[in-house]
């Protein structure tokens, strides 16, 4: 049982960082096609799960060729989703967190996208946390995107090598599953011809012994 320990710890610890490591920022994409739907993604975690808290966010965006940033939309810890700029009207949906006070993936999805909505775009989370003895702090956090919007998708390099590596792999199995077949049969033609060989030497021996047996019979004789 002593043994036993120090494993259900690890397994402990192990479950916690897994628990912990449930919110995980990643870098939204920055290439949009016309005509198609896209998600900007903004995601801003917590650092202490175990702390409650409430959210809210907005979004803010710099057309390419302008100086001003407009407010477009809001969005609450009550699932309410304001639009204020009429070039996201019925073209934005929320597709982040839901029905949870603490906001941690703000991100949107624009429906049909278009060169009217290339330029910057600043994710603000504004976050409260609320502590014991009715003590609450209150930070802001902004992340910015960078939207381009082409006519065409581009292929990134990183694409363009797995799929070249990937016929590479195939190649190579094909190659290697064709030499392992052909070594197969070679050997499996060796270890038939070697027992046909044997089959026949002992046939021979046999053969060669009986005649010698006739002989010394009619000797005898």
């Amino acid at each position: 049982m002593a043994a036993l320990r120090p494993v259900s710890l690890l397994l402990c610890l192990a479950l916690v960082t897994l628990c912990q490591a449930g919110c995980v920022e990643v870098d939204a994409e920055t290439e949009a096609v016309v005509g198609h739907s896209f998600k900007i993604r903004c995601i801003s975690c917590k650092k202490r799960s175990e702390t409650e808290a409430e959210a809210f966010t907005e979004w803010f965006f710099k057309e390419e060729g302008t100086t001003d940033s407009v407010k477009i939309l809001r969005y609450d810890s009550y699932d309410r989703l304001v639009i204020y700029d009429p070039r996201f009207e019925n073209l934005v949906v929320w597709n982040g967190t839901k029905k949870i006070a603490d906001l941690q993936d703000v991100s949107i999805f624009i429906l049909n996208v278009t060169f009217e909505h290339k330029g910057e775009y600043l994710c603000s989370v504004n976050r409260t946390l609320h502590f014991a003895n009715d003590f609450s702090y209150n930070i802001m956090i902004n992340k910015t995107i960078q939207l381009d919007v082409v006519e065409k998708a581009n292929r990134d390099m990183a694409s363009i090598v797995s799929e070249i590596m990937m016929y590479v792999l195939i190649v190579v199995l094909t190659i290697w599953l064709v030499a392992e077949m052909i070594y197969c049969y070679k050997k499996i033609a060796a270890a038939t011809e070697a027992a046909a060989q044997e089959n026949a030497s002992e046939y021979l021996a046999i053969t060669s012994e009986s005649k010698e047996n006739c002989t010394g019979v009619q000797v005898a004789e």
